[in-house]
């Protein structure tokens, strides 16, 4: 079938499409029907469905005869050390640790945190929630102490699953006094904590504290506990810089169906192939896409220990391609462009076989085009840019190679998902024409697998996502469809600036600005300006070698963005600055610059560790008369 008539299925029998892709799924009680929508206007998936999340993801597979298939590869550049462990050593290892957190009391419902650096460990912590029906809360591994209470006091977990250590080039991050910190900053008091100990740091451990192996000696495997389709699979806080964060909630059931659907039909992977997400456990990507997706589907994760360059060199993500023979790989924008700045002639990527590698994903921020096309030049495979979030837990829009590949358009994360009815909205909620910017919103119901409400939250659920447009998801974001349904998204709703009168995109003018050879990496802000409302101002991270001096690069990209946007974009200003803010799963935090850009003054981000890079963008805003004391 083509995607047309995929999706065109979908429209004409969600019920049915929905229900056909559950068979695919091992139930203890098969559902009944799809969706269940409530008198509140809320609804669930499968909710008379019982399953469990471990069984799909591990004992089934065993149980087919699978068990000596490889289900996590682990790699590590900063330990020089790989590893790889079946689907059956996964099954008794996570059979274990969910006997151990038993025989400690946690049962159906508990909340877990799991605070763990890049290791199998990790999602063994995961599945073994899973196992017991126990809703699961990673927390990415480093994040300070004050962030880490503020999630325990939301959560109110009944234990804390955490490693001594993380390790990044160079350092070592200690996670037991972060974890210590955050307990003595929390009103809730988690009653124990279980610490896998690295021999890079071995933790001192407290009275309440357990060693990861001693924990487990001589206790009974647990076997999978089926639970509703409506059970909380997990709780991933969205990493916000400032505030309250939001407790997306994953429910079993829409889980299990949507991950199973979305790796054979968009990232075009069968069962038994090797699959790499590069991100981190911490993020939804983590959490869809290195443990749970690939497992149900029975292919092989990659887990992996490092960075994109530095570990030790540009060509980091090509040998572990090579070496594991990952046939989908998916990884951020922004880390493509750093291999990119460090490699732009695609010198390390000539030094291995890639001829494994199908197809390449990028997410978590808008693709440039000039990104696209270096990776399309260097790779010569589809590179596909898709959207999603944190609250949907799978694409939202994509290209998707597993039905048919679809002819790329540079920008566009290509076309909606079934399950998705993507609009673009004024501001009054109405529907405008194809190519105008406005809102993108969904229709509800949203599809399986993406978030029901918020942890305890009901009331600032709808408030976030429901009230703005009634009847539609608030997704947040600012884009257009064209003619032919492609998706482009622009901005965050935030992004989009007024400049005399004139919407105006930031990521459009990012777009423009990337496409400059010698500019490696670039964000646009809008600044508060007395005469026209707002103007844009550049930031540019140049290409290492260049040798182009920073005015010349300046003049250039503003002139680029006058031919190409026009003289309406008010583009005068741009400065070349080392590197940009970044949140720990690397989006630009061009909120926290525009704080910078108008006086209001700045609170550091818990996810920021080098306060020079904020002074570097304070200075840089000051010589060009923007930045304002505070």
């Amino acid at each position: 079938m083509s995607y047309e008539e995929v999706y065109k299925s979908w429209q004409t029998d969600p019920e049915g499409f929905w229900m056909q892709a559950a068979q695919s799924i091992d139930w203890d009680t098969p559902p009944t029907k799809a969706l269940t929508v409530h008198e509140d206007g809320l609804y669930d998936w499968y909710a008379d469905g019982m399953t469990n999340t471990c069984w799909n993801a591990v004992d089934r597979h065993v149980d087919a005869g699978n068990g000596d298939r490889t289900a996590i590869i682990h790699d590590s550049p900063i330990t020089g050390s790989k590893t790889e462990i079946t689907f059956a050593e996964l099954r008794d290892r996570v059979a274990r640790l969910a006997g151990a957190l038993r025989d400690k009391g946690i049962e159906k419902g508990d909340r877990v945190i799991i605070y763990m650096p890049m290791v199998p460990e990790a999602l063994e912590a995961m599945l073994a929630c899973a196992r017991l029906g126990a809703i699961h809360s990673v927390v990415f591994g480093g994040f300070a102490s004050n962030e880490l209470a503020v999630r325990i006091d939301d959560a109110k977990p009944k234990a804390i699953i955490a490693a001594s250590c993380g390790l990044e080039p160079g350092r070592v991050v200690r996670y037991k006094p972060l974890i210590d910190g955050a307990i003595d900053l929390s009103e809730h008091k988690p009653e124990f904590c279980v610490i896998f100990q690295r021999e890079q740091d071995l933790a001192t451990l407290g009275p309440l504290d357990h060693d990861w192996h001693a924990f487990q000696q001589g206790v009974t495997p647990a076997e999978c506990l089926p639970v509703e389709g409506t059970h909380p699979a997990y709780i991933l806080y969205t990493s916000g810089t400032t505030g309250q964060p939001k407790g997306v909630i994953r429910q079993t059931a829409g889980q299990l169906v949507a991950l199973n659907w979305t790796m054979k039909n968009i990232y075009n992977v069968d069962p038994g192939d090797v699959f790499w997400a590069a991100s981190d456990v911490g993020w939804v990507v983590g959490h869809s896409y290195i443990c749970y997706g690939p497992l149900i589907h029975g292919n092989t994760t990659v887990v992996f220990e490092g960075k994109p360059i530095g570990t030790p060199d540009a060509g980091t993500f090509w040998r572990v391609i090579s070496e594991h023979k990952v046939k989908s790989f998916f990884t951020a924008p922004t880390a493509f462009r750093a291999v990119k700045r460090e490699d732009p002639t695609g010198a390390f990527v000539k030094k291995y076989d890639l001829s494994c590698l199908g197809q390449v994903y990028l997410a978590g921020e808008r693709a440039d085009p000039d990104t696209i096309t270096w990776a399309q030049t260097q790779l010569n495979v589809p590179v596909i840019d898709h959207w999603w979030q944190t609250e949907t837990g799978w694409a939202i829009a994509a290209n998707p190679l597993g039905i048919e590949e679809l002819p790329t358009k540079l920008g566009s994360p290509a076309v909606a998902m079934p399950g998705y009815q993507v609009e673009i909205l004024d501001d009054g909620g109405h529907p405008i024409k194809p190519g105008e910017l406005g809102a993108i919103a969904v229709k509800l119901p949203l599809p399986p697998c993406t978030l029901p409400t918020l942890w305890n939250a009901e009331d600032r659920f709808r408030d976030s996502y429901l009230t703005t447009f009634p009847g539609y998801y608030e997704t947040g974001d600012a884009g257009m469809i064209d003619e032919d349904g492609y998706l482009y998204i622009m901005a965050r709703t935030d992004d989009v600036i007024n400049v005399a009168g004139h919407r105006l995109s930031t990521g459009g003018m990012e777009e423009v600005l990337a496409d400059h050879p010698d500019v490696a990496e670039c964000a646009v802000i809008g600044v508060t300006d007395q005469l026209k409302g707002q103007m844009p101002v550049g930031f540019l991270c140049l290409n290492n070698g260049s040798g182009r001096a920073p005015s010349d690069v300046v003049g250039e990209v503003v002139q680029l963005v006058r031919d190409k946007i026009g003289p309406v974009a008010a583009f005068k200003q741009a400065v070349v600055v080392e590197r940009l803010p970044k949140t720990r799963s690397g989006k630009i935090l061009r909120g926290v610059m525009v704080k910078i850009a108008d006086g209001q003054g700045y609170k550091m981000p818990a996810t920021i560790d080098d306060p020079a890079i904020l002074d570097e963008i304070k200075d840089a805003l000051q010589t060009i008369g923007y930045a304002k004391t505070s």
